[in-house]
């Protein structure tokens, strides 16, 4: 299981650090931790099948 930050999953779904904190508050990008700042961490797997929905409904 590869760990992603708020940062990189940001990069990486093309979106702004923002909407990405946004995503996990409202439950729809689960952390599976926080680090030592707080910030939430994701796991690599969740995140790509969250961009492939995303995708199939219309959109990021």
């Amino acid at each position: 299981m590869s760990v992603m930050t708020v940062d990189e999953v940001a990069e990486f779904l093309g979106v702004e650090a923002i909407r990405v904190e946004r995503l996990e508050r409202e439950s729809l990008l689960i952390a599976i931790e926080k680090d030592a700042q707080g910030k939430p961490l994701f796991n690599s797997a969740d995140v790509e099948k969250y961009k492939v929905l995303a995708q199939r409904l219309g959109g990021l």
